[in-house]
């Protein structure tokens, strides 16, 4: 039985955010303020798709974008 399942695509859903960030013209430093972070550094790994936010974090940046998670997230099926 073949079964094709979601993966989350890092580099895209870096893009995502990337592109959503400055939709709200918020830089990074912004987000790093607003989520609480001693450097920006996560940020610029989610962005860079060398991570994803963890889903605590999701929430906040859905809320701080106005959009739901799933509007963040770039899944591909395999």
């Amino acid at each position: 039985m073949n079964f094709s399942y979601p993966v989350i695509n890092l580099e895209k859903t870096g893009q995502k955010i990337k592109k959503l960030r400055e939709a709200k013209n918020l830089s990074v430093r912004d987000l790093q303020e607003i989520l609480g972070f001693e450097s920006p550094q996560a940020i610029y790994k989610w962005q860079w798709g060398e991570s994803l936010p963890t889903l605590d974090n999701l929430v906040i940046l859905a809320k701080i974008f106005e959009c739901k998670i799933e509007d963040i997230l770039v899944i591909s099926e395999l």
